[in-house]
């Protein structure tokens, strides 16, 4: 017996063809896709980790460069650590830092982030010869509007402030912006994170800094809640349930060679 297309089976099996059909293209399609998702977030981590180092780099040269004087690792925030992993460019703080089993609640939430990742990637950073240059640290904390995503890269003496730079967030466009332009981002070069008590000082100073004022950033007219999110989210990961058993260890790492 012929089968009849038109029928209430026929329209039937047409339909589940073609979801079919349509399931697996789009399976499929996002499999291609991921690997290239992946692989431009693979290359914007290069190239804002060279840019919180303050490497010149572009795109003929940020892979190389990357890749012979930076080296990416995976430390724990509480006892600064070092855990080997590999493929750590694929490592997701962000995804660790929702997971129960791999984050911790913050006490004093200054960032407003309520929870992060035990373990967190950082990158150290060497010059053409070979010598210590840089550590590259990773930022983030509430804006006025957003989660504002960032670098900062520190000298060997994990004090003073190589570069930063804010790669992520939905802050208001025109005022808030301002912590992605490279003329603000300049200011920070120099700027000394902790005071001589060892306690974390650098500040965004509503109205300008001082001349003279190793702490203090220029903040940005209009925009007081995106700069407090900066200093606050610099306050949170420089703080005791930050960076500050990761930056004694490293000091004491340094130490040692």
């Amino acid at each position: 017996m012929a089968f009849n297309k038109d029928s209430v089976a026929g329209t039937f099996l047409f339909t589940i063809v073609l979801c079919l059909l349509c399931s697996f293209m789009i399976t499929g399609t996002a499999g291609v896709l991921k690997e290239r998702k992946l692989a431009k977030q693979r290359n914007e981590l290069m190239q804002n980790v060279l840019l919180a180092a303050d490497i010149p780099s572009d795109n003929s040269n940020f892979k190389t460069l990357f890749s012979t004087r930076v080296t990416p690792m995976l430390v724990t925030l509480a006892d600064g650590q070092t855990i080997p992993q590999d493929d750590l460019l694929d490592y997701d703080e962000r995804m660790a830092a929702i997971n129960p089993e791999h984050s911790s609640k913050i006490a004093k939430d200054t960032a407003r982030i309520k929870t992060r990742a035990n373990q967190i990637r950082i990158f150290r950073v060497h010059d053409a010869q070979g010598k210590l240059q840089s550590w590259v640290l990773p930022i983030y904390g509430k804006g006025l509007w957003s989660i504002i995503y960032g670098f900062i890269g520190l000298t060997p003496d994990l004090n003073t402030i190589e570069a930063v730079v804010f790669y992520e967030h939905g802050e208001t466009p025109g005022i808030g912006d301002f912590i992605s332009h490279q003329d603000w981002r300049q200011k920070w070069h120099g700027k000394q994170l902790f005071d001589a008590d060892g306690k974390v000082a650098l500040k965004i100073v509503k109205g300008g800094a001082k001349p003279g004022d190793l702490n203090g950033i220029d903040g940005v007219s209009g925009a007081t809640r995106t700069g407090a999110g900066v200093q606050n989210m610099i306050s949170f990961w420089f703080g005791d349930e930050g960076f500050a058993p990761l930056l004694n260890q490293l000091k004491t790492m340094e130490a040692a060679k």
